[in-house]
């Protein structure tokens, strides 16, 4: 018997949660492994990728993140997965990789992160091995910035104003400010440019889920500027309705506005909230080394 291909995880994970019952993904993994694999060796078992991962694991997890794009599967909470009805629609069919990146759900998720360097959320037909690293890196990055968002809507949203202006900080914003939890005017920090602060930038951060940032947000975010400051940065976990773009667009003030594909972009870039994993030495022949053997 082989390592399954992540693909040919999906009716294994789907039927393991057909029952509706809510598992912790460690034990879904477990049983995936020993309902479907237990005929696989115990070298196969333990084989590691590179980074250091349980093979059968890591396949495991991959099958499980195009369950959950394709809207087969759901996270309840962090940790752990329960079936949909999508998914219990399709337990006893031979569910293959074309139809869950065609499903509607996994095409939507697809535009929602803005994936633009995503050559195709499929393995690349034809391509060289470097376009298969570039694109495999490229999905493991879309991977991690969906895990961001998810835990950037379910953490304290006190804290989460705390995690945007660390962000700013480490995007050269200088020194910030944490304002008062009551009284603050709609403002949640305060960035100073200069030492003496003088110039400042005031910060909102709302953490939604599904609702959209409107046009009234905004305007009392105006409104708590006071006249103090002309700059201003709102950053959400969803997005902004037109109403808010046009606000925000029409102010006399300059306000940013950061929906929550922008804000995990910019976390991923400035390593925020995120850890290098693992690092990969990609090798080549040097010509110059041979230059002087005649």
């Amino acid at each position: 018997m082989e390592i399954p291909k992540f693909h040919e995880t999906f009716v294994p994970i789907l039927k393991v949660l057909e029952n509706g019952k809510t598992l912790q993904a460690r034990e879904m993994y477990q049983n995936v492994i020993d309902k479907f694999y237990s005929k696989l060796s115990k070298e196969q078992i333990e084989q590691k990728t590179k980074s250091g991962d349980v093979l059968i694991i890591n396949r495991i997890a991959w099958g499980k993140s195009y369950l959950k794009k394709g809207g087969y599967i759901e996270f309840p909470k962090r940790g752990y997965v329960k079936i949909t009805e999508k998914g219990k629609s399709h337990v006893n069919d031979n569910l293959t990789l074309k139809q869950v990146e065609n499903s509607d759900n996994y095409l939507e998720f697809y535009n929602q992160e803005n994936s633009k360097n995503s050559s195709s959320p499929s393995v690349i037909e034809n391509a060289s091995p470097q376009d298969l690293i570039d694109e495999g890196f490229n999905q493991i990055d879309i991977q991690v910035k969906d895990e961001l968002l998810e835990k950037l809507k379910e953490i304290d949203p006190f804290y989460f104003e705390k995690v945007i202006l660390i962000l700013l900080k480490k995007m050269g914003y200088g020194d910030f400010v944490e304002t008062t939890k009551t009284g603050d005017g709609g403002i949640d920090g305060i960035i100073n440019e200069d030492k003496l602060g003088l110039d400042k930038i005031y910060i909102q951060a709302k953490r939604y889920g599904e609702n959209k940032v409107r046009e009234k947000d905004i305007r009392n975010f105006i409104g708590a500027m006071s006249g103090d400051t002309q700059k201003g940065v709102f950053v959400t976990t969803s997005s902004f309705d037109k109403g808010a773009i046009k606000k925000a667009h029409d102010a006399h003030h300059t306000i940013i506005l950061i929906n929550g594909i922008k804000l995990v972009d910019l976390m991923h870039q400035y390593n925020v909230g995120i850890q290098i994993k693992a690092t990969y030495e990609v090798k080549e022949l040097d010509n110059d080394f041979f230059e002087d053997t005649n």
